[in-house]
């Protein structure tokens, strides 16, 4: 049985909110809701590797569909973030009777809520590099159609650094409280309590440009709930976006289209070896994923 869990921003659906939702300096009081698409056919799940060659990485075309809503008020502000992945056939859908022909489907759920302290006391705590503190909580939510049967639940919690940059930098170190309930495992299981470094960005680049993204460094969750050591993970998203409305008539920063990459190293934590290692929890090459993407955002 793989040790398969699933996205954890990110996706990136705005899955670029995995740690603190970027706070709005002037504004306290503002929304945006969006519904995205990205496509990538490089995508890769740990234990999934093409028959008869377990040296190898099976490439996974998905097609993802996410709304996004963040919106900031007097004290702070609240990310939420739906999607739904659709593999092809490389990631099977998985039955009572077992694997179909079909890809498998995922919903994947994400909310984070940032309180931010000098809006709080009413009083500037910026300083140089700094614009803020905040504290950050939120909690994922998943499910999963294929062989591992993912129903991942985690709750986060920590301090987050906001900085003064154009658009937004934020750094968070959030305490992660994950556990799951796969197929095969008859009660929920709970990881150990992990860190995770993470930074969030949107930096616009001239008029049209802008350069978004994540980057989370996790540790270790201890031994995951078939007896195998868990591996730190490192996942990086990056995304270069054009604002393309002027081009369809619509009013600024309503379309945006660009290209979007990410690297995820032990992802979900399994260790990207061999899986004839002997060595516990060896989840073969799939389990670190280089993914070039297109992504599409309609903001309204």
């Amino acid at each position: 049985m793989n040790m398969r869990r699933t996205l954890s921003h990110v996706t990136t659906a705005a899955a670029l909110a995995l740690t603190a939702l970027p706070l709005q300096a002037d504004d306290d009081c503002w929304s945006d809701t969006a519904l995205n698409y990205r496509w990538g056919n490089t995508f890769a799940e740990p234990f999934n590797s093409p028959p008869g060659h377990p040296d190898q990485r099976q490439d996974i075309t998905k097609n993802i569909v996410g709304l996004t809503y963040a919106n900031g008020y007097k004290y702070g502000g609240n990310f939420i973030s739906v999607e739904l992945l659709t593999s092809d056939s490389h990631d099977p859908a998985y039955s009572d009777s077992g694997a179909t022909s079909t890809g498998a489907q995922e919903a994947y759920a994400l909310y984070r809520h940032t309180l931010d302290i000098g809006k709080v006391m009413n009083k500037n705590l910026g300083m140089g590099p700094i614009r803020g503190y905040g504290l950050t909580a939120g909690l994922d939510w998943n499910t999963k159609n294929d062989a591992y049967a993912s129903k991942k639940q985690m709750l986060v919690f920590g301090p987050t650094l906001m900085l003064n940059v154009p658009g937004f930098l934020d750094i968070s170190a959030l305490l992660m409280e994950e556990s799951n309930s796969p197929a095969g495992i008859d009660h929920r299981y709970e990881y150990k309590s992990h860190p995770m470094l993470g930074a969030t960005w949107g930096i616009p680049i001239g008029q049209y440009l802008s350069f978004d993204g994540y980057a989370n460094f996790i540790a270790s969750k201890g031994e995951d709930e078939f007896g195998g050591e868990t591996a730190p993970e490192t996942d990086i998203n990056a995304q270069l976006m054009m604002d393309i409305s002027h081009f369809v008539h619509l009013s600024k920063k309503t379309l945006r289209m660009g290209i979007e990459y990410q690297y995820w190293k032990n992802k979900f934590g399994n260790r990207t070896t061999a899986v004839t290692d002997p060595e516990k929890g060896a989840a073969g090459p799939g389990a670190t994923a280089s993914t070039p993407m297109i992504r599409l955002e309609y903001h309204f």
